[in-house]
């Protein structure tokens, strides 16, 4: 069963390139990184240790979403927890950011004072400091209320997260429940006649990773945003070379995530979280009693190399191969 290739290079932008799959890659590796290579960024990790300075680490990153108000966040609280998880996960403590406000002329004060407020407290309860922005306001239509960009510096606590520690044998773990992010946003939109109490995991991982990063037997840690935990486990596969068989039946979802990617015929794996870890662990490595105390930790899968795919082991015994993400079937939701 061979692995997904790449597709040949496009010849205009689509929404499929912002997915998180593999278009995504795609066009990172044409334009990016053949533009911007450098020392500090080829580890492939959502943040970069800066030349010269050893216990730097820095990252950036963009938000929209829709709608900018969802059951458990909104734009606001997403960006700063965002660019502090992606800072947690490339093995640094978030210290400063920056933001930068592209605002509609016509939107809310009071909706901007909300978001606003918001990116305040949950900075000030992870004890990041924003100290320097920007505002640009644009005509009407030009943007969907408000985008925000950030840049996030944090104090390098582990250079050793990345994928060239991962071999075969290792376990691939979860910190939570998967997709809430993603099923939460699409219901918050009434577009389909549903309704659920199902809020969004959007929160800090910060605790979580810290607790993480003091264990060596830890590899390597992404938070899965767009396109989920698949879309992870493919990034592991491109980068190794090596499989990975997931467990059906322990990925732990909600039955209401469950239920509406049954109604719209999705797969759960590739929904967005925006509170959880996935990591990779050496089998020697065992969940202490600080992480218990924190979250749910579960085990969902195992590093391979007798294949190069992603395969899911389904609760009645059969594999699944699981593609990388390509066409744009979810609707945007960061």
């Amino acid at each position: 069963m061979p692995h997904n290739k790449i597709n040949k290079p496009l010849d205009i932008i689509t929404l499929a390139q912002g997915n998180g799959g593999i278009n995504s890659r795609q066009l990172i590796e044409d334009v990016f990184i053949s533009a911007f290579a450098t020392p500090e960024n080829d580890k492939g990790n959502d943040a970069a240790n800066i030349a010269g300075y050893p216990q730097m680490m820095m990252t950036t990153d963009g938000f929209t979403v829709d709608p900018l108000f969802f059951p458990g966040g909104d734009i606001g609280k997403l960006s700063v927890c965002g660019t502090i998880n992606d800072l947690v996960v490339s093995g640094a403590k978030p210290k400063y950011m920056s933001c930068s406000f592209f605002i509609e002329e016509g939107f809310s004060k009071q909706d901007l004072i909300q978001i606003v407020n918001n990116m305040a407290t949950t900075a000030k309860e992870n004890e990041v400091r924003i100290v320097t922005g920007d505002t640009k306001i644009l005509p009407l239509g030009n943007v969907s209320g408000v985008y925000i960009s950030t840049t996030g510096v944090g104090r390098a606590l582990s250079n050793n997260l990345n994928t060239s520690q991962i071999k075969a044998g290792d376990h691939i773990y979860v910190s939570g429940t998967i997709g809430d992010h993603g099923a939460a946003v699409m219901l918050a939109r009434e577009d389909y006649g549903l309704s659920s109490n199902l809020k969004s995991d959007c929160a800090s991982v910060l605790d979580i990773g810290l607790a993480l990063m003091k264990n060596d037997k830890i590899k390597f840690m992404r938070d899965p945003t767009r396109g989920g935990i698949a879309t992870i486990c493919h990034e592991i596969i491109a980068s190794t070379g090596l499989g990975i068989t997931l467990d059906e039946a322990q990925i732990p979802i909600k039955p209401e995530v469950n239920t509406l990617c049954e109604i719209l015929g999705l797969l759960p794996y590739y929904l967005a979280c925006e509170g959880r870890i996935l990591f990779v662990a050496s089998p020697q490595w065992q969940v202490d009693d600080t992480l218990n105390n924190i979250c749910n930790m579960t085990r969902i899968g195992i590093v391979e190399n007798q294949h190069n795919n992603l395969l899911l082991k389904t609760q009645l015994g059969g594999l699944r191969f699981i593609p990388e993400l390509d066409s744009d079937p979810l609707p945007r939701i960061c």
